[in-house]
């Protein structure tokens, strides 16, 4: 990567934690309602592992995948950040016509297949758009984000061993942040090394540091060549850390100070930032400067774009609901 690039890669780091921060505090306005589950922590892994895919090209990007934690995956695969927002605050303009919310972020014309609220939803979502590859011939693959906690449901062991079976061209990546909700995972997982446990299906497997982008872009780019160049599915597992709670009713009550702590001297931007920095890529005073300009982007853009969207009418309450719909383009056999 040229210095552009990662100068690019830290601004977008930045960017991430930023419009997390903010939709905090619109939270706390009561302007965003429902469920917020914040990535505060994790940026590496969404940024590196996404970096590395095929994005940016609409629909010949790679299908992406993912649980509830859902806001910055939908915005490095392609989705406009003022959609993203929109939808959180339920607006018309957001990428769901404000209908989803934050769980529920979905950008087709990107191949963002969506957040899903149901612990474990997308793994045989994943396998079904990977056997959609390769029915297709085409050389895309699908990824599909889990975290530490979704892999105890049966649908984990189910999906890993077709996706083997059929040898399908899909990545899962395990975001292991530590806890399942609140749960910690030495007290709700046998094997807490998430990589060994798809040794059951023969699956290629490893495990990497999930707060440094230069081991996640590293790693992924290992994985997404193996998974593409149609050899199968592939597990890779990043260890990271949530520094907000769950959600937003969730105090971290759970975890000690001592152990935040720590986890906060390894920041994924505090890492990248000094490295550059070392390198003379960039200046503190650069760093400050970009923040200012993010700041400013989120705040009179984004934000105010959102807040003067227009909410959904009450008349299109049934628009996107397929049965009973009178728009002839969502007229189903049982209609008909």
């Amino acid at each position: 990567m040229n210095d552009a690039d990662k100068k690019r890669l830290l601004r977008e780091m930045i960017f991430y934690r930023r419009f997390e921060d903010r939709t905090f505090e619109a939270y706390m306005e009561r302007k965003i309602g429902g469920f917020l589950h914040l990535y505060t922590g994790q940026e590496a892994v969404a940024t590196g592992v996404l970096e590395m895919a095929r994005t940016g090209q609409g629909k010949d990007n790679d299908y992406v995948i993912t649980g509830y934690r859902d806001h910055i995956h939908a915005i490095k695969t392609g989705a406009p950040p003022r959609e993203v927002m929109a939808e959180l605050y339920g607006k018309e303009t957001g990428s769901s016509k404000g209908r989803g919310g934050s769980m529920h972020i979905f950008d087709a014309s990107q191949n963002f297949m969506g957040g899903y609220a149901l612990v474990g939803q997308p793994f045989p979502l994943a396998a079904g758009l990977a056997m959609g590859c390769k029915h297709k011939g085409s050389d895309q693959i699908a990824i599909c984000f889990l975290g530490d906690g979704a892999n105890n449901q049966g649908t984990f062991h189910e999906t890993m061993n077709m996706a083997k079976v059929w040898n399908l061209p899909v990545l899962f990546v395990c975001e292991n942040n530590q806890y399942a909700i609140g749960t910690r995972i030495e007290r709700s997982t046998a094997v807490v090394d998430q990589y060994k446990r798809v040794c059951a299906y023969d699956m290629e497997a490893s495990q990497h540091d999930g707060m440094d982008i230069d081991v996640v872009m590293e790693a992924s780019q290992k994985a997404i060549d193996f998974v593409r160049s149609g050899k199968g599915p592939y597990f890779i597992e990043f260890l990271t850390y949530r520094y907000r709670g769950h959600s937003m009713s969730d105090s971290k009550g759970y975890r000690t100070k001592e152990e935040e702590a720590e986890w906060h001297k390894r920041d994924p931007i505090k890492i990248y930032s000094e490295r550059l920095i070392k390198a003379g890529i960039i200046t503190a005073e650069d760093i400050k400067a970009m923040e200012k300009e993010i700041d400013d982007e989120i705040e009179n853009d984004i934000v105010k774009f959102a807040e003067e969207s227009p909410e959904p009418k009450v008349e299109d309450l049934n628009k996107y609901v397929l049965d009973d719909n009178p728009d002839p383009r969502w007229v189903g056999p049982l209609q008909k």
